[in-house]
C-alpha cells in the first residue's frame, strides 16, 4: 500500500515538473525559433563561402535561440492581456496561468543575459549585440509600441526577426556587409505577407483584442492587394541577392521559381480573398523561405 501510494506521489510529481518544463518551453514559442533559425546557417555557410566550423554554427545557433526565446517570453508577458481574449492564443502558459506573470519575466530576462553572454563568449561581441538588438526591437518597438497603436505593426516590427542573418554573417566574418543587409530585406519584406496571410483568418480575434492587425482594420481585399506588392517585392530582392552575393544557378533557379510560386498564391488570394485562400498563402510562405535559405546554403557547398 505505501509502495503503491509512493510511486503515484513520484508519478504525479514528474507530470507536474514536465508540464512546467513545457509550459516554460511554450513560453518561448518555440515554432517561431525555428523558423528564425532556418535562415541563420545558410548564411553562415554563404558567408564562409563553405562549411563553417560545426561548434561556431552550434555556439550561434543556440545563443539565437536563447536571445529569441526570451524576446518572444517578454512578449507574452506584455500581451497575457490579449491573450487570454484571442482565441490563438487563449492556450499561453501564462493566460492559462500555469506560469505566474513574475516567474515569467525573470526567466525572460535570464534569458536574455545568458543570450548575450554567450554569444559574446564563443562566438564574438558584434554579434552579441546584434542578437540583444533584435530582442530589444521586438520588445519595445513592436510589443510595446506598434502592436496595439498601427495597422503597420508587423512591417516595422518585424525587422526584429531580420535579425538572424546579421547576427550568423558577423558569427562567421565579425563584421557587415551587402549580402546579409540584403537578405535582411528579403525577410524584412517576406514578414508581412506572411503574417497578414496568418492575420486573416483571426482577424475576429484581433478586433476583439483592439490590436490594429491590417486584416482587422481593412478590407479583405486591400489586405490582398498589400500582400501581392510584398511577395513581388520579395521576388525581386531575393533574385538580386544572386550577383551582390555572387550565388550560383542552383540558387537563382530556386528564387525564380519559388518566387514565382509565392506570387500565384498571392494572385490568387486577390482574385479569391478569403481565409482559405489566405491559410494557403501563409503555409506557402514558410515553405517558401525554407527552400531558398537552403538552396543558398547547396549552391555554397556543391
Amino acid at each position: 500500500m505505501g509502495r503503491n501510494l509512493l510511486h503515484v506521489t513520484t508519478v504525479a510529481a514528474n507530470d507536474a515538473t514536465r508540464s512546467t518544463f513545457a509550459a516554460y518551453v511554450a513560453l518561448t514559442k518555440p515554432r517561431i525559433i525555428e523558423l528564425l533559425l532556418i535562415t541563420t546557417v545558410p548564411t553562415m555557410i554563404v558567408a564562409e563561402r563553405g562549411l563553417p566550423g560545426i561548434w561556431l554554427m552550434v555556439a550561434t545557433v543556440i545563443g539565437g535561440t536563447l536571445a529569441a526565446g526570451g524576446a518572444n517570453s517578454v512578449n507574452m508577458y506584455v500581451d497575457r492581456d490579449i491573450d487570454k481574449i484571442m482565441n490563438r492564443t487563449k492556450g499561453r502558459p501564462l493566460a492559462t496561468g500555469e506560469i505566474e506573470p513574475k516567474n515569467a519575466l525573470i526567466f525572460s530576462v535570464a534569458l536574455l543575459v545568458v543570450a548575450f553572454a554567450w554569444l559574446f563568449a564563443f562566438v564574438n561581441l558584434l554579434s552579441a549585440v546584434f542578437a540583444l538588438s533584435a530582442a530589444a526591437f521586438y520588445i519595445f518597438v513592436y510589443t510595446l509600441w506598434l502592436k496595439r497603436t498601427s495597422s503597420q505593426n508587423i512591417v516595422i516590427g518585424g525587422a526584429a526577426g531580420c535579425m538572424p542573418v546579421l547576427v550568423a554573417w558577423a558569427a562567421v566574418t565579425n563584421t557587415i556587409a551587402w549580402e546579409p543587409i540584403v537578405l535582411f530585406g528579403v525577410i524584412f519584406l517576406w514578414t508581412p505577407p506572411h503574417f497578414w496571410a496568418l492575420a486573416v483568418k483571426y482577424r475576429d480575434d484581433y478586433s476583439a483584442a483592439d490590436v490594429p492587425m491590417l486584416p482587422s482594420v481593412s478590407t479583405l481585399e486591400n489586405t490582398s492587394r498589400q500582400i501581392l506588392a510584398y511577395t513581388v517585392a520579395v521576388w525581386a530582392l531575393s533574385l538580386a541577392f544572386t550577383p551582390i552575393a555572387d550565388m550560383g544557378w542552383i540558387y537563382t533557379g530556386t528564387a525564380i521559381v519559388a518566387g514565382g510560386l509565392f506570387t500565384l498564391y498571392a494572385v490568387q488570394l486577390l482574385r479569391d480573398p478569403t481565409p482559405k485562400r489566405a491559410m494557403k498563402v501563409f503555409t506557402f510562405s514558410i515553405t517558401y523561405l525554407s527552400v531558398l535559405f537552403i538552396a543558398m546554403a547547396i549552391d555554397q557547398l556543391v
